[in-house]
């Protein structure tokens, strides 16, 4: 009888438990801490429901909105979406065309946009028509600084659209992000259907939009959702697969492995197996993301509920009043490696105020001084999306037991629309199986 476990609550796991779920396969969910969602969950602070980091989809998140609309939750109501529209501090502006169909909306944007010389603006229209005529397939991957410097793209440009777009996507520094990963993610997002190219900006954190719709649906559907239930080692036999759980332990006919790739060769030493597995976890490196929490006078209200910012550390500040209903409350997001590592959290704090004052001049009275801050780091946020980078594949060598994660083989970068999409086709694994 096929009766499946599903190895970490994060949205890799929860996808893969909702997808068997909705197809009447007996799941039972294991989550190692109180809450469900990984990297991507609520937490309490100063009577607010933040999120551990600031998250944003894009309208080509078609497995992650798949699995939303399935658990329940009204699309239309969870997020605040916006055409594709691009501003970073101090002058550059991009809008979408909101008549033609996509990619020229795209195109036409980027001849408007706002901030660059005609030059400039014609510079990126050649790169985006040189990605479509190339299929968006790069002969072999290459950094995405290379790939730009060949494409002749200005400096200008590069600070104001790619490298905003590359460090939004891939949380890598230009030197080091995967080109070919790049243009997957411009690929899926500019040249298909024009929503494609929308911005989500949640109206909840993600334990409420996400995390817990999903373990509702699956219990729903007749499967299990067991927190506070640490695996410790997953071990492999005639019958199918046993699972330590502190002094017990479960039998299984399928697993899914859904946890971080530093947490594998931990639960899985007992499966020599998959020891070429775990030299490809190791050898991944991370990149941390950074967000800042600042309240100010409940007054306050930036121009767009999304700004990014340039020449300092800061990289996109939200207004969490006009997306939460938490007025004066204002997030700004650090990506990956940089100087802000060295700072302490309450002269990071300052040091972004400073900047937000000197970005929005005339908010300056009201941007200096916090009333509280909070910053929350995540060290391992996102594996490093470097060039040619080996990742591991779903299909593990034994059968039944599976890989998912958004560090698992794809198309796309760390990212939830990643980790969905990894979870949900290890669950089809199963499924056409069954």
């Amino acid at each position: 009888m096929t009766h499946v476990a599903v190895i970490g609550g994060g949205c890799a796991g929860l996808a893969a438990a909702a997808r068997l779920a909705e197809h009447h396969i007996p799941v039972t969910l294991f989550e190692a801490g109180r809450q469900l969602g990984g990297r991507a969950r609520g937490i309490s602070w100063q009577g607010h429901t933040l999120d551990n980091g600031q998250h944003i989809l894009l309208g080509a998140y078609s497995e992650t909105l798949s699995l939303l609309k399935l658990a329940g939750v009204d699309v239309q109501q969870a997020f605040y979406r916006l055409p594709l529209q691009l501003t970073v501090q101090p002058d550059f502006e991009l809008r979408a065309c909101k008549t033609l169909p996509a990619p020229l909306h795209i195109l036409a944007g980027l001849l408007q946009a706002s901030g660059l010389t005609w030059q400039e603006r014609w510079s990126a229209v050649r790169f985006m028509a040189w990605m479509k005529l190339n299929g968006f397939q790069l002969k072999q991957d290459e950094s995405l600084a290379t790939l730009l410097a060949r494409q002749n793209q200005p400096e200008k440009l590069t600070q104001y659209l790619w490298e905003p777009l590359c460090l939004a996507a891939l949380n890598t520094p230009l030197n080091k992000a995967s080109a070919q990963v790049f243009l997957n993610v411009l690929r899926d997002s500019f040249s298909k259907a024009k929503a494609d190219s929308d911005t989500l900006l949640p109206r909840l954190d993600f334990s409420a939009l996400m995390a817990e719709p999903l373990a509702d649906y699956i219990c729903a559907q007749g499967g299990q959702v067991k927190r506070m239930q640490n695996v410790e080692n997953v071990r492999h036999d005639a019958a199918g697969f046993e699972l330590r759980i502190a002094e017990t332990t479960e039998s299984f006919s399928h697993v899914i492995l859904a946890v971080p790739p530093f947490r594998l060769p931990d639960i899985t030493q007992q499966l020599p197996e998959l020891a070429p597995i775990h030299e490809q976890c190791q050898a991944l490196q991370y990149q941390p993301i950074c967000t800042v929490y600042l309240q100010f006078d409940k007054q306050l209200q930036l121009p767009q509920p999304m700004i990014g910012l340039s020449g300092g550390l800061g990289q996109w500040v939200f207004d969490r009043g006009q997306l939460y209903g938490q007025p004066g409350l204002l997030a700004v997001v650090i990506s990956a490696e940089g100087a802000h590592q060295h700072l302490t959290q309450d002269a990071l704090a300052g040091t972004l105020s400073q900047e937000l004052a000197a970005s929005f001049p005339a908010l300056s009275s009201t941007l200096k001084n916090p009333l509280w801050h909070k910053v929350i780091t995540e060290k391992r946020a996102t594996f490093a999306c470097s060039v040619d980078l080996q990742r591991p594949q779903m299909h593990t060598g034994i059968p039944n037991l599976y890989l998912a994660g958004d560090y698992v083989a794809g198309d796309y970068p760390a990212t939830i629309e990643g980790a969905a999409r990894s979870g949900a086709a290890a669950a089809r694994a199963i499924i056409q199986n069954s």
